[in-house]
């Protein structure tokens, strides 16, 4: 028997990342509780390697003509939906035999919330004496919504380090929880009651995250284990697309370099993590204080070699030769840049600085220390030019960096999705609000984001064939003879790529070896390819 049961439930959607769903989140919760001395276990709904196919969502038909058919090219995106994870039946059987008082759900996207009540109502049909509380992202900026579920008992705004060791205290002792900090409950009458979200004012001052409570065999990469760190919380930028900035209501604050470090050298040294992923949202804001961080992790876990990455993205005015050096000595290989948009017009929508001497500062420093780099560009914003956006990609191509394309996804709580309610263009559904939705069609198109997706795809690919020794790619007429006789996939995409850059048509091949044309933008497949002819070469 345990006291509290906490679940990442599964996940509904054409592909997942299994490395950016290790639930740190929650490890950080079981060790807010466990402090408390309350009995924890974390139940991840991912941490299997089973997934099925299911049908796709009704709301969801419009992506057919877009992914309707496989495409087995290496220009190929998405086509199948799937159930990522343990089925809701495994998850209510599993709530019942921990004989749990307390299940904490957590809703971090707003496009998996289904997931989410779903889980809900398995663990309450399962588990019926147990209390039911949902956090994340989502239940902190949509909790009127979380408790339409009736199988939702409470739920927590902001960080639950605070306020569930208080739930769990007050629902053990039976006592009315509405003075805990950053809770959300319906009255007896149906009357909703809001608290402000709660936020953790000392980071140092909490455990470190409970993460042997995880499956961390599940999360392995290759031989090591993996593992996310956050040394921060929020963001004092004030990007309009993002829901954890200075105009949220996330305060920005950072954890002291000791306290990062701890938890660094007990991942590295005693859990045998080979991969680090720092989830900051601006990582390297301060100088001084990210190369102490650096130098520490160096001197105290270089001699089990981790490798260290910050996926969520780093600003490049923050790097300079020194502290991209620091990153690499310190076990860093590649840098993800993020870049957003180079056209004045939209940096001036998304309230960002112009990077782009920054941007290629960090990439000069990049080549010279043997770093890899990925540069990042949104696309499909509200008022975002499709036009801009192949400028974006032409920067991008001039330059010696992978393009990451971000089709834009509405975040509640940012400026940007409170534009998208205004201009009535926010997607009917909460599950479509995610990429691979495309759920925004405003002055981008559907059509045309999804075309910048594959246009960037079509890059990546040009850029590696040279990066591997290949000549220039020439244009050349389409020839299916020619594509049946080609041996493998990355012949194949040469070929298709040849007959892209003489007619302007992407082309996807059926596993049965079917060539059809994609549904994409003439105008901004003929831009992309006249402005890679002013392009020397593809660096």
């Amino acid at each position: 028997m345990t006291d509290v049961l906490l679940i990442q439930p599964p996940i509904r959607d054409f592909y997942l990342t299994a490395k950016r769903t290790i639930p740190y989140g929650l490890a950080c919760i079981a060790a807010a509780l466990m402090k408390e001395s309350f009995s924890v276990e974390i139940l991840d709904g991912l941490a299997t390697s089973k997934s099925r196919i299911i049908p796709w969502p009704d709301e969801m038909d419009y992506l057919r003509q877009y992914y309707g058919k496989p495409d087995t090219s290496p220009f190929g995106l998405f086509h199948s939906f799937r159930h990522f994870g343990f089925s809701f039946h495994h998850l209510g059987e599993a709530a019942r035999q921990s004989g749990a008082f307390l299940v904490g759900i957590a809703s971090l996207f707003t496009a998996y919330s289904d997931e989410a009540m779903k889980t809900a109502e398995a663990v309450k049909a399962a588990h019926p004496h147990c209390t039911v509380v949902v956090g994340g992202h989502h239940a902190t900026e949509m909790p009127e919504e979380v408790l339409q579920c009736r199988a939702v008992d409470y739920v927590l705004r902001g960080e639950g380090e605070v306020s569930m060791p208080q739930l769990a205290r007050a629902v053990r002792e039976g006592i009315h929880p509405s003075c805990i900090p950053g809770i959300a409950y319906r009255e007896g009458d149906g009357t909703i009651r809001v608290q402000p979200p709660a936020f953790m004012q000392d980071l140092d001052a909490y455990p470190l995250p409970a993460m042997s409570l995880i499956r961390q065999k599940f999360y392995r990469r290759g031989s090591s284990g993996s593992t996310v760190v956050m040394a921060s919380r929020g963001c004092p930028m004030r990007c309009t697309y993002c829901s954890m900035g200075a105009a949220s209501s996330v305060p920005y604050r950072r954890r002291s370099v000791g306290a990062v470090l701890k938890e660094v050298e007990e991942a590295v040294v005693n859990q045998g993590a080979g991969f680090i992923d720092f989830e900051d949202e601006n990582i390297s804001l301060q100088k001084e204080w990210f190369l102490k961080l650096l130098k520490g992790i160096q001197e105290r876990c270089g001699a089990y070699s981790p490798e260290l990455r910050a996926m969520n993205g780093l600003f490049p005015p923050t790097l300079d030769e020194e502290t991209i050096a620091a990153m690499q000595k310190a076990g860093f290989k590649a840098l993800n840049l993020s870049l957003g948009t180079v056209a004045p017009e939209q940096l001036r929508r998304f309230q960002r600085p112009d990077v782009r001497e920054a941007f290629d500062r960090a990439l000069a420093c990049a080549e010279k220390t043997g770093l890899e780099a990925v540069g990042y560009v949104i696309v499909g914003a509200p008022d975002q030019d499709p036009r801009d956006s192949i400028g974006d990609l032409l920067f991008l191509a001039s330059r010696r960096v992978l393009a990451g394309v971000s089709v834009y996804y509405p975040s509640p709580g940012s400026s940007d999705f409170r534009k998208c309610h205004e201009a009535q263009v926010l997607p009917p559904r909460l599950s479509l609000m995610r990429s691979t939705a495309i759920p925004v069609s405003h002055t981008t198109t559907r059509e045309e984001s999804v075309t910048l997706l594959r246009l960037g795809r079509i890059l990546n690919f040009m850029k590696l064939q040279q990066w591997n020794g290949m000549n220039p790619i020439e244009p050349r007429p389409f020839s299916e003879e020619a594509l049946r006789a080609a041996t493998d996939r990355m012949e194949r995409g040469v070929l298709l790529l040849q007959a892209f850059l003489h007619d302007g048509i992407i082309r996807g091949v059926t596993p049965e070896g079917e060539v059809y044309a994609h549904k994409t933008s003439t105008e901004l497949c003929g831009r992309f390819i006249e402005g890679l002819k002013k392009i020397d070469q593809i660096l």
